[in-house]
This record gives structure tokens, sequence and C-alpha cells, in this order.
């Protein structure tokens, strides 16, 4: 079934640059995705400073998170209409700029309730920042250097990530927890006034009407998701009414909102039809497997060294810097292989899951509460590599596989999908830990008896009971870390079929049609 005539109109103007302007939007858009990416993971490190700064409850802090990725998950899939009914440099230059005020005020915050307003606020503008930073840089570079474009958009994506928890460690320790929020004013400024006075757009503004009941399901749907995968272990999940009735809202809701976007309107805020082509349908899956492998490893294992390792903010973050060096140091070499067009790209991606499930493995095999700092470097080291073969691969399949006016909406899928992948890889491993940990604790504290002889020798040399005890919940804990690395491991070695779904073609051969003709 061929694409019907106007479903995508052609772009109106080339916007490919050269030389010097080239280099400087460039520089702009990794600014921009920097920003975005780093906010995923150095507010975390700073999240119980935070509270105790504020006085906020652990559930009132957790807003600080849920707020930001609630309002983003929702904003993501709408980014491709409103590039279209604003103009992709009046909407970009918008977004970075408020994303940057946003992040001012989260800085100046006196109270945890402004604090989670602003952080609504920054979620909202920062929603859209990563797929249209995507579709940028792949329209801004010639179509033969699409490779370079997606390998440091790539650089940027990832990289956001690996080096928050070193940034927002080194900030918190030696300044202020501030100051997480304060970085991004420099290069937000930088980034909005590039955007706004060099960037062409590749369609004028189009008076498109608001499709509101599409709307109003996504955010209902979208948001109640968010809400569930959030709140859901810290309210027991299904024994909470709030959650059941959640849950019934996000299930109504998406599935209402499929129905209306492919048959109730004639003009879809969010245009599902691009799923036809493979590219896109197999890109989505795959970004959501990353996802669920990138974000699941970055949440738990700075909790692990912090809280039951002991390491500092600071020297945490330099344990997972080892992971972004490798990250830097093959993302140039894969692209290199990518787009060579010797190499298949699903080898590039079975070899990625490989070694991250083998990484993760490692990683639940030396994860005890005794182990040393550079004992985890090399499963770090590991997992960087197998992580530069993903991000690459997977962005090249998707905007290489669709016409170019496709390119932003094909986009907004790939990091609508990697952010779903993120959230229910966390919410399913804060629900296993806390699940393993009390199973261990329970294990341990049984042999803890008075007619276990140890313990009367412990008791005679190291102290008390209480000591004691403390010392079980801490083996618990680990023991529950490495169960969850076990986790990580397993999924993505689980998930390396998957990568066969994509086409079988090399990254460079050209692949526009739509899967069903």
């Amino acid at each position: 079934m061929a694409a019907p005539p106007n479903a995508h109109p052609q772009a109106d103007r080339l916007v490919v640059e050269s030389g010097p302007a080239l280099v400087l939007i460039t520089a702009a858009i990794l600014c921009a995705t920097l920003m975005q990416t780093l906010d995923t993971t150095i507010i975390n490190v700073a999240l119980p400073i935070i509270q105790g700064n504020l006085g906020a409850t652990i559930d009132e802090g957790a807003w600080v998170v849920t707020g930001y990725i609630i309002s983003a998950v929702v904003v993501i899939p709408l980014t491709p209409w409103l590039q279209m009914r604003f103009g992709r440099r009046q909407y970009y230059a918008t977004a970075i700029i408020g994303f940057t005020i946003a992040s001012m005020l989260c800085g100046t915050s006196h109270s945890i309730g402004e604090l989670i307003l602003w952080r609504i606020v920054q979620g909202m503008f920062g929603g859209g920042l990563i797929a249209t930073a995507q579709a940028t840089l792949r329209d801004t570079f010639p179509k033969s250097k699409i490779g370079l474009s997606q390998g440091l958009f790539s650089l940027g994506a990832i990289l956001g990530p690996a080096i928050g928890p070193t940034l927002g460690g080194w900030l918190t320790d030696n300044v202020s927890w501030n100051w997480v929020f304060f970085i991004n004013l420099v290069p937000g400024a930088f980034a909005g006034f590039v955007i706004l006075t060099r960037l062409k757009n590749p369609n004028d503004p189009k008076p498109i009407p608001v499709d509101a009941i599409g709307l109003g399901l996504l955010i209902l749907g979208l948001g109640s998701l968010q809400y569930v995968l959030g709140e859901g272990q810290r309210r027991d999940w299904f024994d909470d009414d709030l959650i059941r009735f959640l849950t019934c809202t996000c299930v109504g809701g998406l599935a209402s909102f499929v129905a209306w976007e492919l048959f109730g309107t004639k003009r879809p805020i969010v245009d599902l039809r691009v799923l036809r082509y493979r590219a896109v349908s197999a890109g989505s899956v795959l970004a959501f497997a990353v996802g669920a492998t990138l974000y699941g490893a970055i949440v738990i294992f700075p909790q692990y060294v912090q809280s039951v390792l002991g390491f500092t903010a600071t020297l945490s973050g330099e344990l997972i810097f080892t992971r972004a060096i490798f990250i830097a140091v093959g993302t140039p070499l894969v692209v290199r292989f990518a787009t060579s067009g010797n190499v298949e790209t699903r080898w590039l991606l079975l070899t990625g899951f490989a070694l991250i499930g083998i990484s993760q493995l490692w990683f639940a095999q030396i994860t005890t509460s005794q182990t040393d700092f550079w004992i985890l470097v090399p499963p770090n080291m590991m997992s960087g590599l197998g992580l530069s073969m993903l991000f690459v691969p997977i962005s090249l399949a998707i905007l290489g596989g669709v016409p170019p006016q496709v390119v932003p909406k094909a986009a907004a899928f790939q990091s609508l999908s990697q952010q779903l992948g993120g959230s229910i890889s966390t919410a399913a491993l804060v629900t296993l830990l806390a699940r393993r940990e009390a199973f261990h604790q329970d294990i341990l504290a049984a042999n803890v008896t008075s007619a276990f002889v140890p313990l009367e020798n412990f008791i005679r040399t190291h102290g008390s009971i209480g000591q004691l005890y403390g010392d079980v919940l801490n083996e618990a804990s680990a023991l529950s870390y490495a169960d969850a690395q076990f986790a990580i491991g397993i999924l993505a070695l689980v998930l390396i079929p998957v990568v066969f779904i994509m086409p079988r073609k090399k990254t460079g051969a050209p692949a526009v049609q739509p899967v069903f003709e």
C-alpha cells in the first residue's frame, strides 16, 4: 500500500550547510542536546542533598524526577507537529530558551513545591530537544555525511547520561546543588542565540489546526503511564486505588488515542502512519530495547556504589566516567564501520547488545559490599564500548530509511521509544531491588540467632546486635543490586534476536519506501 500522494508534503527548501555555518550550528545543537541528556541523570546524584536542604520527604523529592519525565514524554511525540505549525527554527529556539530559563528558576527555588513546578515546565520545553536535534543534524549535513551527523548526535545523546553523575557529584560536593541547574545557562544561551539567528527552516510554518481530542487522549494516556511507572513501587503497585485507576486510564487513553489518530481525524497531531516504514517500526522497537538497558543500568549503578560501597558522589561519577570515555572512543569507529557499506548494521547491533549483556553479568559477579573501585572499571569500559555500537546504527537505519520530510516524525518515535524503554526498565528494577533486598534480608537474618556460635564471637569482638543488623542490611542490599545487574544482563542477551527485525541492508543503501507497497 503506497503512501497517499499528500501524506508527507515535500520540504520547501534545502537547509544543507557547509563551512563555518555548519560548525556553528552543529556546536549549538550539541550544546542543547547535552543540556537535556545531562538533566536525565545529573539530578539523581543531587536529589538527596536537595531533599535535605528544602526539607522534603522522599516522596516529594521523587516528584522532582517524575514531574519532569511526565511532561517531557508527552511533548516528545508532538514535536513534528510543533515544527510544522510554528517552524523548526522558531520551535527549536523557543524550546532551548524555555529550557534554559526553567533551569535558572529550578536553581533559585526555595521550596520543594516551587522546584517541582519548574521541573515540570523544564520537561515541557526539554521533551522535544532530542528528536528536533537529531532531525536538524540530519538535514543540515550533506547527504554523504549522514553518518557523521548521527555519530555526533549519538555522542551528545549517550555522553550526557554517562557524564551526568560525574558532573553532578562534583558540583554537589564542591559547590552546591543549585549548580546542577545553573550549569545549563551558558550553553543554553549560546545554543538559543545561534539556532534563532542561523538555522534555516526546511518548511514555512503552516496554520495546522490543533487536534484537541488527540492531544487530550495523548496527555491522558502517556501521563497516566509515567505516573504509574514512577510511583508504582512507592504505592505498592496494584494494591493502591490510584495506581489501579490510572492504569485503566492509561490503557483506555492510549487505545482511544491510536483509534482516533488512525480513523477519527484527517489531521492527526501524531502521525502514526509513519510506522508503516519498516525502518521506523523496527528501529523504534530497538530504541525501546536500548533505553531499557541503558537507563536501567545508569539508575541503579550510582545507587549501589554510593549506598553500599560508600563512594562519594564525585568518586561515583569518576567511575561512571570510564564508561563515557569508551563511548567517546568507540562512536567514531562505529560511524566508520556503519557507513563503509561493508558491515551490515545488524551485526554491529548484535555485538553491542552482547557486550552490554556480558558486562552486566560481569557486574553481577563482582557486586559485593566490599568491591574495590578498580575492579568495577573493566566491565564499565566494556559497557561503554557496547553502547557506542547501538545508537549510531539505529539512527542511521531509521533516518536513512525514510524520505527527508518524514525524518522529524521518525526521530520523534525513536526518542519516545527510548524514553519509554528507560521508564519501564527503571520501574521494574526499582521493584526488583526492593523485593530482592527483603528476600535476602530474611535469608541472612534467619541465621542470626542466639544459638549461632559465630554471632557470640562477633558481638564479643566487634560490638552490638545493632551493628550486626546494619551489616545484614548492607549485605542484603549488595545482593539485591547483584540480582538487578544480572537481570539487565539477561535482558540485553534476550534482546539480541530483536536485532534481526531490522531491514537487511547496508547502511549506505537507499531505502525510502514504506514496508507495504
